[in-house]
């Protein structure tokens, strides 16, 4: 696949085209020097007009590239890495400036190692401004394209730059993922052509690929946490305080399973969040309702803050699978018994959560974190037979009887399992209004016992006869929660 990077000093309009050739909002953007600090990549279907001209593509934004602090040398480096291993660069400037001598250093730099780069000039609202843009041609590449992301003016030439260094035998590759998905339709139906049943079509769910998002407080080393599982300097690292603003995402294969991890923007206190913080704070709350896992990292070298316990709080607002990693192990501040227990107390609402102990510094535990995301994903992507379910539930009914409602007595005729990611339990009963919360609890613990649900959160919905589960009351409630 031709990987297409876009490089260029800070507030040129990178993340801005990036966004705009992707058709959606991936970047964040903002008149802010340096809002984009890691390289973002997105797979993007790119044409010039015409829809047989549709060509896949890998296109990455980079951080704005300036000589600032020790956080911009990092991710210098890092966008200039990205740069030269790319197919084709987009070195982008600011048209409506003169041009630059460091823009120059850069792209001479950069042409040496890559000759499929084109000068992309930005903020060319007019022919006026149009007219200006000869000088520059000091540039001496022939490859130059005036244009305006604000305005989408001259970007059909860009696309068909771009288009022009992929074989028309990629197309190839299209027809076969068609009949792929064709096999995949066709697997719906029995041998005599009858569509299977609407239980039978929920089980054959896609489970190979696996979303994990890394939450915790700014500095408490997430970043290092991602880097340390993809195995490469994937994020910039850096002891200042909000250095991850967009959320970073990486994709490694392990164990035939593709995981997909996003190192989000750290969370502070709100009276705390600023800026562009701001947009990635909303960013990362979007991000999260389309995860599987959540990562919590917290600090053992001092000692668990609230707002740990408000950030943990995000994994249950969105039913995540959770695992919690104490990094900075080679730091710690008091035993393992001791550290535990104050997290039990603190954060009682993730009792499910297992708890590793890490050192990005040292690798320690990496592969074992990823075994566990493994195991944990299987948990929460895991249907339990109705059969099993039904028995679980008549045994714990037996155990200890459903309290009564005003002399009636409450029972539950049937349980089955409705959906998965997170498990959800529907209990059909002939008074769902009085099952109670600790009933419920109990019946979760009971089901515990009986199935490996760790670090899964567990869904139980009463509902009457008749009634859809995932229209009963308390599904709508937890629809209308996670919105908000």
């Amino acid at each position: 696949m031709l990987k297409v990077a876009i490089i260029g000093r800070p507030n040129v309009g990178k993340s801005s085209l990036f966004n705009l050739l992707a058709k959606k909002r991936i970047a964040i953007t903002s008149d802010i020097s340096g809002t984009t600090r890691d390289f973002k990549k997105s797979i993007i279907n790119l044409k010039t007009g015409y829809e047989e001209d549709t060509k896949e593509i890998e296109l990455i934004d980079t951080g704005g590239i300036e000589d600032r602090d020790e956080m911009f040398d990092i991710i210098r480096k890092n966008s200039m890495a990205v740069a030269n291993s790319a197919d084709v660069i987009l070195f982008m400037v600011d048209g409506k400036s003169i041009p630059d001598s460091e823009d120059k250093r850069i792209f001479y730099a950069l042409h040496k190692h890559n000759k499929n780069i084109a000068l992309v000039i930005n903020k060319i609202d007019n022919d006026k401004e149009l007219e200006n843009t000869w000088s520059f041609s000091e540039f001496g590449v022939d490859s130059i394209f005036p244009i305006s992301v604000s305005h989408n003016r001259g970007t059909v030439k860009l696309r068909e730059f771009i288009l022009s260094f992929i074989p028309d035998e990629v197309n190839r590759d299209i027809v076969a993922d068609d009949n792929n998905d064709l096999d995949e339709f066709l697997d719906n139906f029995d041998e005599n052509g009858n569509l299977k049943r609407e239980e039978d079509l929920k089980r054959e769910e896609d489970n190979s690929k696996i979303k994990v998002a890394i939450i915790g407080r700014p500095n408490v080393g997430k970043s290092s946490i991602l880097n340390a599982l993809v195995g490469e300097e994937r994020s910039v690292v850096s002891p200042i305080a909000g250095t991850t603003v967009d959320p970073v995402d990486e994709s490694i294969i392990y164990q035939d399973k593709e995981i997909t991890f996003v190192d989000t923007a750290g969370i502070r206190r709100r009276g705390k969040i600023n800026g562009i913080e701001k947009f990635a704070l909303h960013r990362t709350q979007d991000m999260l309702d389309g995860t599987d896992i959540a990562i919590l990292v917290l600090d053992s070298s001092e000692s668990f803050k609230d707002l740990d316990e408000k950030i943990a709080g995000l994994a249950d607002k969105f039913r995540l699978g959770v695992i919690v990693i104490f990094n900075k192990w080679d730091k710690v501040h008091m035993t393992y018994k001791k550290i535990v227990e104050e997290f039990r107390f603190k954060f009682k609402f993730l009792y499910f959560a297992p708890i590793m102990t890490a050192s990005a510094l040292t690798l320690r535990n990496v592969d074992k974190i990823k075994d566990k995301i493994l195991e944990i994903h299987n948990n929460y992507s895991q249907r339990v037979s109705t059969s099993k379910l039904n028995d679980i539930i008549k045994k714990a009914t037996e155990r200890h009887q459903l309290p009564s409602e005003k002399g009636t007595m409450v029972r539950i005729y049937f349980a089955t399992q409705f959906s998965t990611k997170p498990p959800k339990i529907a209990l059909v009963m002939n008074k769902p209004q009085a099952l109670h919360f600790s009933y419920k609890r109990y019946l979760v613990n009971t089901l515990r016992e009986h199935c490996n649900f760790e670090g899964v959160q567990i869904s139980i919905i009463p509902r009457k006869k008749g009634e859809r589960a995932d229209n009963s009351e308390e599904e709508k409630k937890q629809k209308e929660s996670k919105k908000n």
